[in-house]
């Protein structure tokens, strides 16, 4: 991967690839494609994860969110499920893990100040889920002015619809500041830095 580039492994976490309600049948299927970008510089990989605050953490519309899913509160999951997928939590150290409480991981600027430090202006997006947490990423990394690569391969949905209405969306309305392509495209170096 070029030096000024980060690839960002957006929540593939075991409560999305195991049976709870926020499961991601697709999430298999993508991994090998995942796995094979951070094997290529494991250094050069932040695994982000979401965790659900504690009740009394929440507030505003998050109330409501937690409401709909209560199984998925912070009091009522189990903590292992909180951790990365099994094939790919083994690659911490030397990848690092960013915990964020809610969908973007830009939320509380410290993410943004360590790629800043490290000259990074180019970010390498996978993970789940394409419409809402891959979403929050991508879009807070155009307005802090990051070039995106986005494998199209390398992320999923639960909602395949909503998974291709955003890859569509990312094409026509950010071909400017988001490049799809494969991660084969990324492995052959197939992209300017």
């Amino acid at each position: 991967m070029p030096q000024n580039s980060v690839h960002l492994c957006v929540d593939m976490q075991r409560m999305f690839l195991e049976g709870t309600d926020w499961q991601l049948p697709s999430m298999p299927d993508t991994l090998p494609a995942i796995e094979a970008l951070v094997d290529a510089d494991p250094a050069r990989t932040v695994f982000t994860r979401f965790i659900p605050p504690p009740a009394e953490a929440t507030h505003g519309a998050w109330v409501d969110y937690y409401a709909a899913w209560p199984r998925m509160a912070r009091e009522a999951i189990a903590p292992e499920l909180l951790g990365l997928a099994p094939s790919l939590a083994h690659y911490t150290p030397p990848a690092r893990v960013f915990d964020k409480p809610v969908f973007s991981p830009w939320w509380s600027g410290e993410l943004h100040r360590l790629l800043q430090q490290a000259g990074i202006d180019t970010v390498i997006v996978s993970g789940g889920e394409t419409d809402v947490c891959v979403l929050a990423t991508i879009m807070g990394a155009i307005d802090l002015g990051y070039r995106v690569w986005l494998p199209t391969d390398a992320v999923c949905s639960s909602a395949e619809s909503c998974h291709e209405a955003m890859l569509s969306v990312f094409e026509s309305r950010f071909g400017v500041q988001v490049t799809t392509c494969t991660t084969d495209d990324i492995l052959a170096k197939k992209l300017g830095a």
